[in-house]
């Protein structure tokens, strides 16, 4: 018997997942959206910074770079593993003492 899972997307709609696997003595997989590609509506909330001040901060190898949806297109997206993983260095260099970038 196949379960269905009810997913609400970041746009605010609806998916629903048939899941064919039984989870009941797995544990949850955390790295399930380690690799999502966010756009800079969703990274900006997180990060708390200007778009302007992200790109700076990319070019001087601050913070993680945008990937090109299309070859050639304008659009972009960040790794969400990556954003999170920039969130933590600066939590713990705050900790440390050595501020923000």
């Amino acid at each position: 018997m196949a379960n269905h899972i009810k997913l609400i997307t970041a746009q605010g709609g609806i998916d629903m997942v048939t899941n064919i696997h039984s989870t009941a003595n797995q544990q949850p997989d955390k790295t399930l959206h380690s690799d999502r590609l966010l756009r800079w509506s969703e990274v900006q909330p997180t990060v708390s910074i200007c778009r302007s001040h992200a790109h700076q901060l990319a070019a001087k190898g601050l913070f993680p770079r945008p990937r090109k949806l299309v070859p050639g297109g304008r659009a972009s997206a960040w790794v969400e593993s990556e954003i999170m993983e920039w969130v933590q260095q600066r939590i713990a260099s705050s900790v440390d003492g050595e501020g923000a970038a």
